[in-house]
């Protein structure tokens, strides 16, 4: 097989877990006999460096003509800590996703024996936790007009805007996902509050019927993030909006023992991308200490839901897996006896290499 895949390393520890994976991406090629072309392009605070603008003209045309994008990270603390900033990276990856359409976030997230202990929940809750969240991307209060602040600076407004056209793409998807795994949907809401989650459940309670083999049922948005910690494993496939998903996705990273095991995808009409969902964690960046695993998975996501290549992605988890089971792991996972990013990712590509005796 023959694909393009778009390369955004990004900011902060994007390039070096963004190496990584490619690492892994090609031990698949040599594995498989596949030939992947990798083009790569600025994005954030990188882009704004060398043109000024967070997600380029150049860049886009990269990921228009890719058949996929593996994604870094995106933003950097000269422009965290300037709040009259104009231009800033986060800037672009909300551009990035609104021009290519990436309305659909799928964030996996599962427990792992070998870090059970790694994880500040008990062992007896997290074990066996398997579920996915489906986050719509593209709309809500990120992204909903009028927004902005009064002339005297002393007040500030967001607007939360969906249509029912939003809302049905995604939930769509939820419920394609939900018949292979475990047939239930869970939407999380606030339908008590706000009228575009009462829009959310309608339209949701509409779809149902058209999906009768799965189980449909609803939480208010606070009681998910408190079933979330107590018992995960309640949960199969779980469908909610821009913010609310953004929120519970990274506190269901505590399962998994560390934000950096955790990779997703943003699902578009035309390409999609994926990325690890730990950010870009300058502090870590060039310290050869970041966890690279969420974008090695990331990468094991791209050529399963981009590319139809369900074998090769099992074997980059595969090898994750060993690597943590064998406990070749960075510091976030183990401080007394960690290794580096660059260790790791050659591990799993070695380790890709050797269970498929290549």
């Amino acid at each position: 097989m023959k694909k393009k895949i778009a390369i955004l390393p990004g900011d902060g520890i994007g390039p070096e877990v963004t190496k990584q994976a490619l690492k892994s991406l090609k031990s698949i090629e040599e594995a498989f006999g596949h030939e992947f072309t990798y083009t790569e392009a600025h994005v954030g605070a990188a882009a704004i460096d060398a043109t000024g603008d967070p997600f380029p003209q150049q860049t886009e045309d990269v990921c228009r003509d890719a058949d996929a994008i593996l994604f870094g990270a995106i933003g950097d603390p000269k422009y965290d800590n300037d709040p009259k900033a104009k231009v800033r990276p986060e800037q672009g990856l909300l551009a990035m996703r609104k021009k290519l359409n990436l309305f659909a976030n799928v964030r996996p997230v599962k427990s792992y024996d070998a870090l059970l202990s790694k994880s500040p929940l008990k062992e007896s809750i997290i074990k066996g936790t398997d579920f996915v969240v489906f986050r719509e991307l593209t709309g809500g209060i990120y992204f909903g007009q009028p927004r902005g602040r009064s002339e005297d600076g002393n007040q500030a407004f967001d607007t939360c805007n969906y249509s029912k056209e939003e809302i049905t793409r995604i939930a769509k998807l939820a419920f394609e996902a939900a018949g292979n795994r475990g047939k239930k949907v869970t939407l999380v809401d606030k339908a008590n509050v706000l009228a575009t989650s009462r829009l959310w459940r309608e339209t949701v309670q509409e779809m149902a019927s058209d999906y009768p083999d799965i189980q449909l049922d609803f939480m208010f948005v606070d009681n998910a993030a408190m079933k979330i910690i107590q018992n995960p494993k309640d949960f199969d496939v779980v469908l909610t909006e821009n913010m609310f998903g953004d929120i519970i996705t990274d506190e269901a990273s505590v399962i998994a023992g560390s934000l950096g095991m955790l990779p997703s995808a943003s699902i578009g009409t035309a390409q999609s991308l994926f990325e690890p969902i730990h950010g870009s964690y300058p502090q870590a960046a060039g310290k050869d200490i970041a966890n690279p695993f969420g974008a090695i998975l990331s990468a094991a996501m791209l050529l399963e839901y981009s590319f139809g290549l369900v074998e090769e992605s099992k074997a980059i988890q595969d090898a994750v897996l060993k690597a943590v089971d064998d406990g070749f792991v960075t510091e976030d996972i183990d401080r007394e006896n960690p290794v580096g990013t660059e260790e790791v990712g050659d591990k799993v590509a070695a380790y890709i290499k050797e269970m498929l005796a290549v």
